[in-house]
């Protein structure tokens, strides 16, 4: 199939307009061509995933880009980076690691993007709106922008995003196109509580649940009793971006493009039903889960990245409490979130409980945890799901209110009342 590029896409390919450029088009087409894209279109925002460094290569990518003066031609988010500037020589960070993390953030910045730092780039002001042309990295910002705000976005990899960035351009594919969102599998909620609903430990288990289940299809997901808030559905999307290759989800009466069940399958039947039971999801809770009684060595909180809504609750619910001394406790966020919770207040009981705060990265993707640590606690799906492999340790999953009383008591307990009935 051929790829019909337009007279600037044909100058942006030429050199006309530099050679960064002119690199970040060479890929950008050679991939529109490996996809069976007909033509490319234009996006209006982007998020660059590959700022997280890695190694050695993504670094040198990123700088032979901005030694060629590349700059990006639409308004662009950074994810996480590979280091915490201010925070890292609290921790098992490498100094080696630090100043090459550190230079592929200057990489990008040079580029004229914006210092987000954030695997939450829709809690920023530069959330995108319905229908805008998008082109993210990162699982769990791609997921939300489709799923929650019904922007359009593929699920682009890292070091292609930047091309999409520079060039203003993606290919016409996937996501982007109406005729593609449409659900394809159904899920239907049977016998769960309004109560359990209600809870913030029940949508990571869903989307635990809904990733492993839907792989990279479009689940459409029927039968809430509530109206979820931005926190339970990124939490929910995330856990799905993980254990599967959700890009979209639907969720009818809530989401965008599903305000009824006919319309997020646009007209079309199923080509699955499944009925999602308590049984279920006790089974995908269990798989996130270690044993009560389990001995804790820490807690961590923000993946993604705490909103200040959760440094709200958290800060209710450790007001006046003190961790075990053996138990370290870390809340990962954005420089800006942590900045807002700071003035509204938030940080301070947190800080007191005996919390300590990183930002602008994951401790999933820098090397800062020491030999010693061995079993965490978290209340999220995808870092429960991400943390053997990539960390080599044990974890275990609870809602945010577990992982405060674990925290005090320095093993893993979990309030069971609401999965038993």
């Amino acid at each position: 199939m051929r790829l019909n590029l337009t007279d600037r896409d044909h100058e942006m390919l030429q050199g006309t307009h530099g050679p960064a450029v002119r690199m970040a088009m060479t890929i950008l087409t050679r991939m529109a061509e490996v996809a069976g894209a007909r033509e490319l279109l234009d996006i209006t925002g982007a998020h660059i995933d590959s700022t997280v460094y890695i190694g050695d290569a993504g670094l040198e990518y990123a700088e032979r880009l901005a030694s060629l003066g590349a700059k990006v031609s639409v308004p662009t988010t950074l994810n996480v980076s590979g280091l915490d500037e201010h925070h890292w020589k609290e921790w098992a960070v490498p100094s080696t690691w630090a100043k090459q993390a550190h230079r592929q953030m200057l990489a990008y910045q040079s580029m004229g993007t914006i210092p987000t730092w954030t695997c939450a780039p829709y809690q920023t002001e530069m959330r995108p709106v319905f229908g805008q042309q998008i082109a993210w990295g990162e699982s769990n910002a791609i997921v939300f922008a489709n799923s929650v705000i019904g922007a359009r976005t593929e699920r682009y990899p890292d070091m292609f995003d930047v091309c999409c960035a520079i060039t203003g351009r993606a290919p016409a594919i996937g996501l982007h196109l109406t005729e593609n969102r449409a659900g394809t599998l159904l899920l239907e909620l049977s016998g769960v509580s309004e109560n359990l609903q209600m809870s913030d430990d029940f949508f990571p288990v869903l989307g635990h649940f809904l990733g492993k289940i839907s792989l990279e299809r479009i689940p459409v997901i029927d039968g809430m009793k509530i109206v979820p808030n931005d926190d339970q559905l990124k939490s929910l999307g995330a856990a799905a971006a993980s254990s599967g290759a959700v890009a979209l989800f639907h969720m009818v009466g809530v989401t965008p493009e599903a305000p009824t069940l006919n319309e997020a399958f646009q007209g079309r039947t199923p080509q699955e039903t499944i009925l999602v039971t308590m049984d279920i999801l006790r089974k995908a809770r269990a798989e996130l889960t270690h044993a009560d009684g389990t001995r804790l060595d820490m807690v961590v909180l923000g993946s993604p990245h705490f909103s200040l809504a959760e440094f709200k609750r958290l800060s209710s619910l450790v007001k006046g409490r003190k961790k075990h001394e053996r138990v370290k406790f870390l809340v990962t966020s954005s420089r800006a979130m942590t900045q807002l919770a700071g003035e509204a207040g938030f940080l301070e009981p947190i800080l007191s409980f005996g919390a300590q705060l990183t930002v602008d990265t994951c401790i999933l993707t820098t090397p800062m945890l020491p030999e010693n640590i061995r079993f965490l606690m978290t209340n999220s799906a995808k870092f429960a799901y991400y943390t053997p492999g990539l960390l080599n340790k044990q974890i275990g999953f609870g809602s945010l209110s577990d992982c405060v009383d674990s925290a005090v008591k320095g093993e893993i307990i979990r309030d069971e009342t609401l999965w038993k009935i």
